[in-house]
């Protein structure tokens, strides 16, 4: 490719939570132990699954947003306090309108609501404290960001379903590209509802147990909740770098994949393309890998049409669940993690292989450097996004 380095952003503090823990010490820690976080569902539901609900409760919000009060906000806050020295140092030295927001959701607060409309329906009317703008809105989740982070850039939202958590890095790295933010808090937030989890079932790709992506007799997936959230900056010292993100639209099928996989390798492509790689260049493969047959098969096939069986590849939707507009976010700390420590994850479930699917899945944990990792996302409706994270040169 062009010898010309492509432009990189450091990747200077991130924090994530999800059913393996609360912190990234504790993520990582379950993570590379090998050890789940799908529990049967605690929510009442006419079927069995499994759910990757967090481990512990959220705090209540902080007295100035508790009109914010819901899930994914308390989510937010959670996470965005994690990071808040590093925000309000970057605060200080750009300005606070130099700080953008982009975050990632497919529920927002449709939790909250959910239960408003169950309230409406014993008695009546909505409870009192409820207001769509505040509960509802994707928009609510970056007000109450503002707030936590001190950020007062341009703030925005992207919901394309499950590619959302890595087309916020698209938005953000065009935000830094312009000129027009010099850091982007970016990730993505999503929580357990009813809706989700039975409109997953309707669908009939919903598993009875844990997910297990590319696993011989995989029978679907499981949904989980969390998220996270990263700050990039447009020069500074960090080890890994946001390389190149490449994004594709195929418009096959409402919810089904297109099965030879094309429009996942057009997205993997542009993403190489960009960060002016070939695909020798890549040393792990975080997978998409929802654990369904039609997502695994064509994924596999898109991998396989690029790197072969060159490149060691692992889902880690068997230990989260699928964490729908957040799981890319969330899995773009696996790919740092995996660079900063020289290791890639087991691809929980996949053992015993589906011998149909020719990919290297890491059915045990590796030892391995990875100085350049590609991580997929891939939706309904053929909305594909894939990114590169890579240590600094």
């Amino acid at each position: 490719m062009d010898s010309e380095r492509a432009p990189t952003y450091p990747v200077t503090a991130y924090a994530s939570c999800c059913a393996l823990g609360m912190t990234n010490a504790d993520v990582l820690a379950k993570l590379y132990a090998g050890r789940t976080g799908l529990r049967p569902a605690e929510l009442e539901l006419p079927f069995a699954t499994a759910l990757g609900a967090l481990p512990e409760a959220l705090p209540a919000l902080p007295r100035g947003i508790r009109a914010h009060d819901t899930r994914i906000a308390r989510m937010a806050v959670w996470l965005g306090q994690s990071l808040q020295a590093a925000v309000h140092d970057a605060v200080r030295r750009y300005s606070a309108e130099r700080v953008a927001i982009v975050v990632a959701s497919s529920t927002a607060g449709l939790e909250t609501t959910e239960r408003a409309h169950a309230h409406y329906v014993r008695m009546g009317s909505l409870p009192v404290e409820y207001s769509f703008a505040r509960a509802h809105s994707f928009g609510a989740v970056v007000d109450v960001l503002r707030e936590v982070s001190g950020a007062g850039g341009p703030g925005y939202v992207v919901s394309t379903a499950c590619s959302s958590g890595n087309k916020v890095f698209a938005s953000a790295q065009r935000l830094l590209g312009s000129g027009m933010a010099d850091a982007v808090l970016v990730g993505g937030i999503d929580t357990l509802c009813q809706l989700t989890v039975r409109g997953f079932h309707s669908l009939g790709i919903l598993s009875e147990h844990a997910c297990r992506p590319f696993g011989l007799g995989r029978d679907g997936t499981s949904i989980g909740e969390g998220g996270a959230l990263l700050l990039l900056e447009r020069r500074r010292d960090a080890a890994v770098h946001l390389l190149g993100v490449g994004e594709s639209c195929d418009a096959h099928h409402m919810t089904q994949p297109l099965p030879d996989g094309s429009g996942a390798a057009a997205a993997i492509r542009g993403a190489l393309e960009d960060a002016r790689l070939e695909p020798a260049d890549i040393d792990h493969v975080n997978a998409h890998g929802t654990g369904t047959p039609l997502n695994d098969e064509a994924e596999a096939r898109a991998l396989e049409t690029l790197f072969g069986m060159r490149v060691p590849v692992a889902s880690t939707k068997g230990f989260t669940g699928h964490v729908l507009g957040a799981a890319a976010s969330l899995e773009a700390v696996f790919a740092i993690a995996a660079i900063e420590r020289g290791q890639i994850p087991q691809s929980l479930g996949a053992n015993p292989l589906d011998p149909a699917l020719h990919i290297d899945a890491c059915v045990r944990e590796r030892q391995l450097r990875c100085a350049r990792v590609l991580s997929n996302a891939f939706a309904f409706g053929g909305s594909n996004a894939a990114v590169i994270f890579g240590a600094a040169a």
